[in-house]
C-alpha cells in the first residue's frame, strides 16, 4: 500500500502536542501538510483517535469528502471541501486532547486516507465504524502520533 506523508509544523511525530491544541487549552486543530496522494483519488478522509482511552478508542476529529487535491489544513480550520463529523465529546469537528489528570502520555493518532471512492458513515461514528469503511477503499495512508498529558 503507497504511503502518504502527513506531517504538521506543530509538533513531529512521536512528540508532545502543545496545550494551545488541546481540550483545556484553545481547542484548535493543529496544522497538518500532506502529499503523495495517488493520482486515482475520489476523495481524502481524516481521522484522529486515541486508543489509550480508558473506555476504549476515542474519536476527536473525523473529516470526510476533503479535496483529493488539497495539501493540507492550516491550525483551526476545516481541510479543503470537507465535512466534519461529530467526535467522542458529541461535538462537530476537532475535540483536542484530554486524558486523566495523572494518566501516561496518550498517543493521539492522525491518519489521512486516501479513498477510492466516497466514504458514507454515520453522523457520529465511533473509530471502529471508520476503519471498517475505509478498509476496502483504502487507496493509501499516512499516520502522524502526537503525544499528550495532563
Amino acid at each position: 500500500m503507497a504511503g502518504i506523508d502527513l506531517s504538521s509544523s506543530a509538533f513531529n511525530d512521536h512528540s508532545f502536542i502543545a496545550r494551545r491544541y488541546a481540550y483545556e487549552g484553545e481547542n484548535v486543530s493543529p496544522p497538518l501538510a500532506w502529499n503523495g496522494t495517488p493520482d486515482d483519488t475520489a476523495e481524502l478522509m481524516l481521522l484522529c483517535e486515541d486508543p489509550d482511552a480508558p473506555s476504549g478508542t476515542f474519536v476527536h476529529w473525523i473529516v470526510v469528502g476533503i479535496d483529493p487535491g488539497s495539501d493540507g489544513v492550516e491550525a483551526g480550520q476545516c481541510p479543503p471541501g470537507g465535512t466534519e463529523l461529530v467526535n467522542g465529546y458529541g461535538e462537530r469537528g476537532w475535540g483536542g486532547p484530554h486524558p486523566p489528570p495523572g494518566d501516561e502520555a496518550h498517543r493521539y493518532f492522525f491518519r489521512l486516507y486516501a479513498l477510492s471512492e466516497p466514504c458514507v458513515l454515520p453522523d457520529a461514528p465511533d473509530a471502529a465504524h471508520v476503519h471498517e469503511a475505509v478498509e476496502k477503499r483504502e487507496l493509501a495512508s499516512g499516520t502522524l502520533v502526537g503525544l499528550y498529558q495532563r
